[in-house]
């Protein structure tokens, strides 16, 4: 028998028969109809897109047990019109609303009454708005409490609304970016105490809770000594594209919105995301989604808690004791969750098997955009990710997945210790040909463990990481990488170029790295291009045939257990030109990044 077809248009009706000329009206009808089918396939089952903005109500869930999955060898696919072809459609699958009901104010922003919503992240034509800020800090001479901080400024006491103000603190450890809520903003003519929300601000005060010794320090660091960034604030609403909302109108929040140069009430569209989940699979089997737009998302976990207590990767603490890490008596200590909860992301599959994600576009999105949980032999092939709020893409606990040919850039918008790609405990994953640029923290980053196996990053072009926070690299690994190097990670003929902050390393094997071949990489423009001294200490890890512009710290005098041999220094000045003159060099510049483009 051969394939089965059903089609989709923002022009039908879910009461036609999903035809190419009597389409279904929404993806829910469509999927009704696959899961009648299903059981007996003998043909792929494909259900084809038009173009259009196709709005979603609630998330689109793929269940096995409800038919969902593809049969007898055969796949169910869900795709674009036209897709792979120069006339296929731009399908956009929309988890937001349009605002409406705007009025101009004297000061020439805009207002709209929106419920109960308080969107951090809005969509005007098409570009992301971003919510208004101060970037100076709290004004005056500040101290912080036990309760939050006191400033010499009265300033702070004319700023409507501080219950939806929320402080943001940079760097609170070197890599890590915390948020916190403030409770209220009191005070009288010569001082303003600010309270911020409980329980998060004492959590943080715990979790950030650390020593830093070495350089001649005393081990003082206070991280939470004063906000560097105040959000969401009507009296911040100074830059076009930005906004606030305004949670203290009797009849519900209110969006105050400064329009950019053209921008008309009217003719000027606003989108304010409502689903915290766009697709979500669970055990669902051969299936593809190819050609799709996902975007207007969000997520309310920053609200819920009173903050984002971020620690590492996409890791933040929500509940649960507090462990301290003891980095030697030179060193000092730090303090990380017991019991670490990961960013959600507004796509997402869980104890997934033989699904492809291809060709699409994750933008505009509140969470990580892509999220891998337990999957076996999943493809996520040649998509785009930007202007997302965390990470691009992330994988926990999955065996063969594979993740090539993706460009990734312009993430962790919002939470900015978010990796471009982010690799946990998993087996036989592949990294491969993608493309990273842009980003505030690790490009890449491989998280090893008891589970973790076999890993491959091979051949991809990391530009312009580490754009905020300290202490990561282009690409990350940590912990074990599994038992041999036979059976270990194997990080090869990747291009690492202009790694930003100050304090980074470009290739970063860290915190008891093991069973590590770096092989025939890149490396340019970074603090240094490897670190061979971290704590815990790595261990059968090994450095050969890379290309670097500086001599890292300790070459000559490695750790017994890790291998340095036949790499290439080349001069910093002319670093581009001389690695394209070397033979090997050349090789692996002409691997690196998505396959196919040409350049």
């Amino acid at each position: 028998m051969p394939e089965i077809r059903f089609f989709v248009s923002p022009e039908g009706r879910d009461d036609w028969a999903g035809t190419a000329d009597r389409p279904f009206a929404t993806p829910k009808a469509a999927q009704k109809a696959v899961r009648t089918i299903t059981a007996g396939m003998t043909g792929d089952v494909i259900v084809t897109f038009g173009a259009g903005v196709h709005h979603l109500e609630e998330p689109l869930t793929f269940d096995d047990t409800l038919g969902d999955s593809g049969s007898n060898g055969f796949r169910v696919i869900y795709q674009a019109d036209g897709y792979g072809t120069p006339d296929q459609a731009k399908v956009e699958l929309s988890g937001g609303r349009e605002v409406t009901g705007w009025t101009t104010g004297r000061d020439g922003s805009w207002t709209a009454p929106i419920g109960d919503l308080a969107p951090r992240r809005l969509t005007v034509d098409g570009r992301p708005a971003a919510r208004a800020a101060r970037t100076e800090g709290l004004p005056g001479n500040v101290t912080k409490t036990a309760t939050g901080y006191v400033t010499d400024s009265t300033e702070p006491q004319s700023w409507p609304d501080p219950s939806g103000l929320e402080f943001v603190y940079p760097g609170v450890y070197p890599w890590s970016e915390a948020r916190l809520a403030v409770a209220s903003i009191a005070g009288d003519t010569t001082s303003t105490t600010v309270t911020m929300a409980q329980p998060a601000f004492d959590h943080a005060k715990s979790l950030y809770d650390s020593k830093w010794y070495g350089a001649g320090g005393d081990g003082t660091w206070d991280g939470l000594a004063a906000p560097s960034v105040l959000e969401n604030n009507v009296a911040f609403l100074t830059e076009p594209g930005t906004f606030a909302v305004v949670r203290t109108e009797r009849d519900g929040h209110v969006l105050h919105y400064r329009p950019r140069p053209g921008e008309e009430i009217g003719k000027t569209r606003v989108v304010a995301p409502m689903l915290e989940s766009l697709v979500t699979g669970r055990d669902v089997h051969d299936l593809v989604l190819r050609g799709f737009t996902f975007t207007d998302a969000t997520w309310s976990g920053v609200a819920r808690t009173g903050g984002y207590l971020h620690y590492h990767g996409n890791a933040r603490y929500e509940r649960g004791e507090f462990q301290k890490i003891d980095l030697g008596a030179d060193v000092g200590y730090v303090h990380v969750p017991a019991e670490p909860v990961q960013l959600p992301a507004n796509v997402s599959l869980t104890s997934a098997s033989r699904v492809t994600l291809e060709g699409n576009h994750f933008t505009r999105l509140g969470a990580g955009a892509l999220l891998i949980e337990g999957g076996t032999d999943v493809r996520v092939r040649a998509n785009v990710f930007d202007e997302i709020s965390g990470s691009g893409i992330a994988v926990h606990a999955g065996t063969r997945v594979s993740i090539e040919d993706n460009l990734v850039h312009h993430i962790g918008a919002e939470y900015h210790g978010s990796p471009a790609v982010l690799v946990v405990e998993s087996d036989e994953t592949t990294v491969a040909h993608n493309e990273i640029h842009d980003v505030p923290h690790n490009g890449i980053v491989i998280t090893g463990g008891e589970k973790a196996k076999g890993t491959q990053v091979i051949s991809n072009l990391v530009e312009r990481s580490m754009g905020k926070l300290m202490d990561g690299g282009g690409i990350y690994l940590s912990a074990p990488q599994g038992s041999s190097f036979a059976g270990g990670a194997l990080v090869r003929g990747n291009v690492i170029r202009d790694v930003l902050t100050s304090y980074n390393f470009g290739l970063y094997a860290d915190y008891g790295a093991a069973w590590i071949t770096v092989l025939g990489n890149i490396v340019c423009r970074a603090d240094t291009p490897i670190v061979l001294q971290v704590g815990p200490p790595m261990e059968n890890v090994a450095f050969v045939g890379n290309f670097w512009d500086v001599l890292p710290d300790g070459y000559d005098a490695p750790p017994e257990t890790v291998t340095v041999a036949g790499n290439t220094l080349l001069p910093k000045e002319g670093f581009d030109e001389a690695v394209r003159a070397h033979p090997a060099g050349a090789d692996i510049l002409a691997r690196a990044g998505r396959r196919g483009l040409k350049r």
